[in-house]
């Protein structure tokens, strides 16, 4: 079906899965008042790929994944989930749910970067201006010249753009590897893989001591790993067979906001002003990314060899 305009069943959709996604910043942090970050990142891949496997089971029409597919999708669950999620998981107690957003956030200005030498696509005047004004605001966010980013949130900060880099480089992998008809299945697989690597970690480096049969933790995983994962993906990939890509690229920035809102009516975040208007510049540079068309340069193989 080709992309087409947005539609009353597009814009709900979207909404929803906007409120999935930035509501998951606030449940990690209810997460982690019970469960080592490690081990809470575990439990989210984990449930999510149990969801997506139960929805693909319902819909036997999607399209099986090779051998060869499934290796690649579970190696690239590596960097797409396991270090993405862990870095986040636990640089998130040490920074506010809506400056964690922001920062991870800045995934858009990342892909930009990288889409020339792994997609071939070449950026615009457009392109550059947006990467210039968002990585200006999280300068602002972040406030390095102030006591705020020194000590112990210097270490926080630097964890979350890593895990956005991460984020950002396997999504381009994956976009390069995978055919969209398969991405779905993919997606299961990726958590799946990204599930046995943070479990490695959560033994090897997590803390086992932690309230694993709180309500609190259960709640939490269910948004997290249920609504915030697989309804979400399912959604994501949905909107991109029905939706202009650009056009859910452009207003990727309502996660982050929708974040903002929720910290400060939940948890009274506030942020200063400096910070405001970084955030402000960060949103701005992830519409004009997301709302800019890329050239294409050179069309790179699918081929699984390369991956």
């Amino acid at each position: 079906m080709p992309p087409r305009a947005w539609g009353a069943l597009s814009t709900i959709l979207f909404g929803l899965m906007v409120l999935a996604w930035g509501g998951n910043y606030l449940f990690v942090r209810i997460g982690e008042l019970y469960v080592d970050p490690l081990w809470l990142a575990t439990l989210r891949a984990s449930v999510g790929a149990a969801g997506i496997g139960a929805f693909l089971a319902l819909r036997p029409g999607t399209a099986p994944l090779s051998a060869r597919d499934a290796r690649d999708a579970a190696l690239l669950g590596i960097p797409n989930t396991a270090v993405f999620l862990g870095l986040w998981f636990v640089a998130a107690p040490a920074v506010a749910p809506g400056e964690t957003a922001v920062i991870v956030y800045t995934f858009p200005l990342w892909v930009a970067l990288v889409s020339p030498s792994l997609l071939g696509l070449g950026l615009g005047r457009r392109h550059w201006l947006a990467i210039a004004v968002g990585f200006a605001g999280v300068v602002l966010v972040s406030e390095p010249w102030s006591a705020g980013i020194g000590g112990d949130r210097l270490v926080p900060f630097v964890e979350l753009l890593a895990a956005a880099v991460s984020w950002a480089v396997a999504t381009v992998l994956f976009q390069r590897r995978f055919e969209p008809a398969v991405l779905p299945r993919a997606n299961g697989v990726q958590l799946l893989g990204g599930a046995a690597a943070l479990a490695v970690a959560a033994i090897a480096l997590g803390d086992v001591r932690g309230s694993f049969a709180a309500p609190g933790l259960w709640i939490s995983v269910v948004w997290l790993g249920l609504f915030g994962t697989a309804f979400a993906y399912g959604v994501w990939f949905h909107l991109l067979r029905t939706v202009h890509a650009p056009a859910l690229s452009a207003y990727s920035f309502l996660v982050p906001l929708t974040t903002l809102a929720l910290s400060a009516a939940l948890f009274g975040e506030r942020l200063s002003l400096v910070q405001l208007l970084g955030v402000v510049l960060v949103l701005s540079g992830i519409f004009l990314v997301g709302s800019s068309r890329f050239t294409v340069v050179r069309r790179p193989s699918r081929s699984s060899k390369e991956t």
